[in-house]
């Protein structure tokens, strides 16, 4: 019997002795990828139940079926924090998406700016980077990864009681704002390659819930940037406090 070494995301109920089938992608993945069989080990998450050890009953080329076992894990929970970003190059935005999920984002939002180059992006496949970077990093949490939106429209419906931390390269101080605000719900915006407009800097300083900061006396690229604001909330208001 193999280790259970392998993580695998699925949308189904866990408990002990229930069975859990296996799509075609995941037994791709567990039988012709990693080689799994009959009888080895494999751990399993939902988002809701925690991480649970199962064991693979049955093997197909387009399917397969698990048995779970034992209870590994609790359910960890992210602090709610949501991440918002302008996408840039593929590449670039597939490492937003892993790293938002490994450092604990629990809603990743992608938003069109002025000087956003995307138009569109494939909310699938990004999906699927979120759940992946989870199944590796150890999480038992996946986030929601939205559909591309305009800026000014989730602006407009902004929930109430939700801080938005600004990061604006022309200001200082983002660990003493976000300790002086305080709060619980927080959500983070990054902006594009060639930054925010001075429209949207004016608009965004002007909100009550917004708080601009500043990630440093140097320009990040926007994947920088990301880990870079996620790492100073983290660190300040997160779970990493």
């Amino acid at each position: 019997m193999a280790d259970a070494k392998i993580r695998l995301y699925v949308d189904h109920p866990l408990g002990q002795g229930q069975t859990v089938p296996l799509d075609r992608d995941q037994a791709h993945y567990l039988f012709g990828v990693m080689r799994r069989g009959k009888g080895d080990a494999v751990l399993l998450f939902n988002g809701r139940d925690g991480e649970w050890r199962a064991q693979v009953e049955e093997v197909s080329k387009r399917a397969g079926l698990l048995r779970v076992e034992e209870h590994t894990a609790p359910q960890r929970m992210p602090p709610d924090l949501w991440l918002l970003f302008a996408p840039i190059k593929k590449a670039r935005t597939d490492f937003i998406v892993e790293k938002a999920a490994e450092m604990g984002a629990a809603r990743i939002l992608p938003v069109q700016t002025h000087f956003t180059n995307s138009e569109r992006i494939r909310q699938d496949r990004l999906q699927a980077h979120a759940v992946e970077a989870a199944e590796q990093c150890g999480g038992t949490f996946v986030p929601q990864v939205g559909d591309l939106q305009k800026l000014d429209e989730v602006l407009a419906d902004w929930p109430e009681g939700r801080k938005l931390m600004f990061c604006d390269e022309a200001l200082a101080g983002a660990a003493q704002t976000l300790a002086g605000a305080g709060g619980d719900s927080w959500a983070i915006l990054i902006g594009p390659e060639g930054g925010f407009s001075e429209a949207e800097r004016e608009r965004l300083s002007a909100l009550p819930f917004a708080h601009p900061v500043s990630l440093g006396p140097r320009i990040l690229r926007a994947d920088t940037a990301a880990v870079a604001a996620m790492t100073v909330w983290q660190m300040t208001l997160g779970d990493w406090a």
